[in-house]
């Protein structure tokens, strides 16, 4: 017969690597960005560790593969490894992991426990005890195959001779190449024999082979004579020999004897050349493969989510009680389930977790969903439920139409929750859980803020006594110390320098006139905005005398303490994109003015990275969950009056990337459209860059029977019977506030959704009448919602109606040009959104238009500090009041967060009144560690 034919592993590898390098090329034109990693760890130094490595290198190169060589040094004990092992499991940017063996340790290292130590998903050696396992099982698609014996099977597949039915010999046994050889073969369905060193009749077993595979590790053991006349031949082995004719004194030969081998065989493989150019290659297409694996399982907007099932009530238990009912998903299953890689996700216990900012690089090219805003019409004092429906909605999107869908929200204030209305996740089967987490602490962002607002309230206090009571030097000798003989300017003082016009760095170069300049920031008392805060409504706060201190050397001024949630350190975390961002506003809030009438900021003060500090944690959203299991962002939480009332933009991108174009993140916009929409759009949106798609006013009969003239509602007191006994008059003649807000919508290009919430005192004709007037008013749909009790379910004619409207034309357009006078602006506002004829600036308010306007701040956005009760300033006037002029009180900046808010009639800053004088009710289960009583 012919002599065999030469299985050249140099030519099968170089096709294979070819075939590879398309491949990743494919990957990285459909997710750009993306490139296949691949990690080599090696323990030592040994040479011939390295020369392989540099082969897996430069074959890496090659095709593509972003490769990572991690080099400890013989000094590494177990544990370091272990830990390397653990780093590289978690970093999403690797997707193929191996250890090179032998490790070369001064230390005792068991070889087993570090390979088993390698996430199976990575393992591209196949090493590991689980892949090894699935591969004997069979389990082939869900395993990988350790290389060599890949290999091998790639170069029989080449001979195009089925491996079903042949008769195939493994001589070898160990973990690397003869065990999985075997089973690979077996699962190949050929009939194999496994031989090695103890079996007695190896010739006539390899005489029986139509394929012979050996890796004996004997040069030259295999004789010609034996093998079965057209076998195939594949020969693993790398022995050295003498041989005197070679420089080296020695030569490579395989485990077979080729020259007679050949003779008998139909396809051979030669050593060199044959298995061994194979082995790096399919250490390539493992890595590759295990990429593709990755991306399938996590591929932006492939979400594969368990919902969790209600079982409803009736009558609808207390919201704590629906809520303890639960049992939330682990907050790291959550995360998976929504694409976010462990180490983008830090925990805060089972149920809350917070998302790294590295998920917005990572997805940057990734497009983003649908855009859902949800407002209200103009409520009544105790709340048209905004949030209810938000979550009812996300709940009906998510675990009923299976759309990839999150809920962003605020975090809710201390003060409310304790002082006023109780809690503000949502209720009845529409909650964000666990709901006592999401009303008190959360992850401590507001605690974070209120540290970070007093932080700057001390130091304005600080400075100005400090100016007081020193001379020039005895300041900068302060403010720039000398540490071990060497003064030097920080970087913030070399911005202050800057700002001034002092082109020096060294401090020991300025001048008198310089030094005065620098350590003199000359704040007037009488212009300071910044007050201290408390997230508690304390009433005997709201107006203080400090500095009564002897210490404080009869320096006493009259100040307050707000409300956290209205610090502009908040309005800056709800705005900011970014840590950066953050920081650079930090350092442009304003808190005074100087005597000439100068702003002072954060960064004249010196706090901006104290405050970048304080907030580093607080910038990451809060990852949570609904009672049905959808996703949620917990966020920021501004209020709507003095500042714009809406969750973090950080949250809303986030989200957005997360669901994917075909889902749906929903946010809230606080209190009415008049307020939190309109803030929605010509703040939030204008400073993120982010274009809504549909906008869902949430309305209720008993809002609309207050606006068409019915009693007043009060908090804690019963309705009256016009709220509780069918009233079509009072309902059609409220109609007229939906009206207006549904204009205010429209006036800004986005399709408007109607949500009646429907409370178990309204009746058919009443739903159906405000049905019926908001679609002959423009709303491109109006549905009756049952949420509350029937969670998700009874939300989905809205969730159908809200992604009829998101497919609609949305043109989206600002109410105005930041470039306009800042009169102009609030006019704008007041005559378009609220109805009004004219406003009337009050002295004070002029006199800071034309401050903010002098000290460069005119082209700021116009965030109004409006009552919520009313279209008007008046929150007696209900319904679509029009013809009345908007006074206007004062002006207020807030510069870092980017916007002036204009104080309409008595809106105040302060902290609200408490509603009830004590908190009897409230206590914790000491066995359970329950909360009860708070909501």
């Amino acid at each position: 017969m012919a002599p065999a034919e030469i299985l050249s592993g140099k030519i099968v590898s170089g096709q294979v690597r070819d075939r590879l390098k398309q491949q990743v090329l494919e990957m990285t034109e459909k997710f750009p960005g993306f490139r296949p990693g691949l990690a080599i760890l090696q323990v030592g130094n040994r040479d011939d560790s390295n020369l392989y490595i540099n082969m897996k290198l430069k074959a890496a190169a090659e095709i593509g593969i972003s490769a990572n060589h991690i080099k400890l040094p013989n000094t590494a004990t177990e544990a370091d490894v272990l830990k390397c092992i653990a780093s590289l499991n978690a970093d999403p940017a690797v997707h193929g992991f191996i250890v090179q063996l032998p490790l070369d340790s001064d230390k005792p290292i068991n070889t087993e426990k570090i390979t088993n130590a390698v996430a199976p998903e990575k393992d591209v050696d196949g090493l590991s005890s689980i892949n090894a396992g699935k591969l004997s099982r069979g389990d082939l698609g869900d395993c990988f195959i350790p290389c060599t014996p890949k290999g091998c099977m790639e170069l029989i597949r080449q001979t195009g001779v089925q491996v079903a039915g042949k008769r195939a010999v493994v001589i070898g046994r160990s973990k690397i190449v003869g065990a999985p050889m075997h089973d690979l073969l077996l699962w190949n369905n050929a009939t194999v024999t496994t031989c090695h060193s103890k079996t007695s009749t190896l010739a006539e077993e390899v005489g029986k082979a139509d394929i012979l595979v050996v890796a004996a590790g004997r040069a030259e053991m295999v004789k010609g004579e034996w093998i079965k006349p057209g076998a195939i031949v594949i020969d693993c082995g790398i022995n050295h020999v003498p041989d005197s004719t070679k420089a080296s004194g020695k030569r490579v030969v395989g485990d077979v004897a080729y020259s007679s081998a050949k003779e008998k065989a139909s396809f051979i493989t030669p050593v060199p050349g044959g298995v061994g150019p194979m082995t790096v290659a399919m250490l390539m297409q493992s890595t590759v493969e295990s990429a593709q694996r990755f991306l399938e399982k996590f591929q932006p907007g492939k979400w594969t989510i368990q919902y969790n099932q209600l079982t409803l009530k009736m009558p609808v238990p207390s919201d704590i009680e629906i809520s303890k009912s639960c049992m939330p998903k682990p907050i790291d299953q959550v995360a998976k389930e929504v694409g976010l890689f462990p180490d983008e996700v830090e925990l805060y216990g089972q149920t809350k977790a917070k998302v790294q900012l590295s998920v917005l690089k990572r997805l940057q090219n990734q497009p983003d969903g649908k855009y859902v805003v949800v407002t209200g019409i103009t409520p009544t004092p105790l709340g048209e439920g905004k949030s209810t429906t938000t979550v009812g909605l996300v709940q009906a999107l998510g675990a009923h139409l299976h759309q990839n869908v999150f809920a962003c929200v605020r975090q809710p204030s201390q003060g409310p929750t304790f002082g006023i209305k109780g809690g503000a996740a949502g209720g009845g089967y529409c909650q964000v859980v666990p709901m006592e987490e999401f009303n008190l602490h959360l992850t401590g962002d507001i605690h974070a803020i209120t540290a970070a607002n007093n932080l700057v309230a001390a130091a304005i206090d600080a400075r100005i006594f400090h100016e007081l009571t020193q001379s020039d030097q005895a300041l900068y000798n302060r403010l720039v110390p000398s540490v071990n003989g060497v003064r030097k300017f920080s970087d913030i003082q070399i911005r202050r320098l800057r700002k001034l016009g002092i082109n020096k760095t060294d401090p020991m170069a300025l001048t008198k006139e310089e030094i005065n300049a620098f350590v003199r920031l000359d704040i007037d008392p009488g212009t300071i905005t910044w007050q201290r805060v408390l997230d508690t409504n304390d009433r005997f706060l709201r107006k203080i005398t400090i500095g009564q201190s002897v210490t404080e050397k009869g320096f006493t001024r009259t100040a307050q303490f707000d409300i956290t949630v209205s610090s502009e350190i908040m309005a800056v975390l709800a705005l900011a994109d970014g840590l950066d961002d953050m920081k650079k506003r930090f350092g442009r809030m304003v808190v005074a003015s100087s005597k000439k009438g100068q702003p002072v900021t954060a960064d004249d003060l010196g706090v901006t990275g104290a405050l970048a500090v304080l907030m580093k944690d607080a910038v990451k959203p809060n990852l949570m969950q609904t009672l049905e299991g959808t996703p949620v962002f917990v966020h920021a939480g501004p209020f709507a009056n003095i500042a714009h009332g809406n969750s973090s933009v950080l949250a809303d991108k986030i989200a957005l990337k997360l669901v994917g174009k075909d889902g749906c993140p929903v946010t809230e916009a606080g209190f009415g459209a008049d307020i939190g929409m309109e803030k929605f759009f010509d703040i939030k949106c204008r400073y993120s860059g982010l274009r809504p798609h549909v906008v869902v006013l949430v309305a209720t009969v008993r809002a609309l029977k207050m606006h068409g003239g019915g009693p007043a509602v009060t908090a804690g007191v019963p309705l009256p019977k016009e709220y509780t006994e069918e009233n079509l008059q009072l309902v059609a003649k409220g109609c007229s506030n939906l009206n207006k807000q549904i204009q205010n919508a429209r006036m800004f290009g986005v399709p408007v959704v109607v949500a009646v919430n429907a409370f178990k005192t309204d009746t058919k004709a009443e739903l159906a009448l405000v049905v019926q007037h908001a679609k002959e008013a423009g709303a491109f749909d109006a549905v009756e919602c049952t949420h509350w009790a029937e969670g998700g379910k009874g939300a989905l004619a809205l969730a159908r109606a809200v992604q009829r409207a998101s497919q609609a034309p949305s043109n989206f357009r600002f109410l105005y040009n930041v470039e306009l006078p800042v009169v102009d602006k609030i006019r704008l506002i007041a005559q378009q959104v609220y109805g009004a004829r004219d406003i009337e600036l009050l002295p004070e308010a002029q006199e800071k238009v034309a401050l903010y306007t002098k000290q460069g701040f005119g082209n700021l956005p116009i965030c109004m500090a409006k009552t919520h009760l009313s279209l008007s300033h008046d929150p007696e006037q209900k319904g679509a009041p029009t013809g009345f002029v908007l006074p206007i009180r004062d002006v207020r900046a807030s510069v870092g967060a980017g916007f002036l808010y204009p104080l309409v009639g008595t809106m105040s800053t302060m902290p609200g009144l408490p509603t009830r004088p004590c908190f009897y009710d409230i206590d914790l289960d000491p066995v359970s560690g329950e909360v009860n009583g708070l909501f």
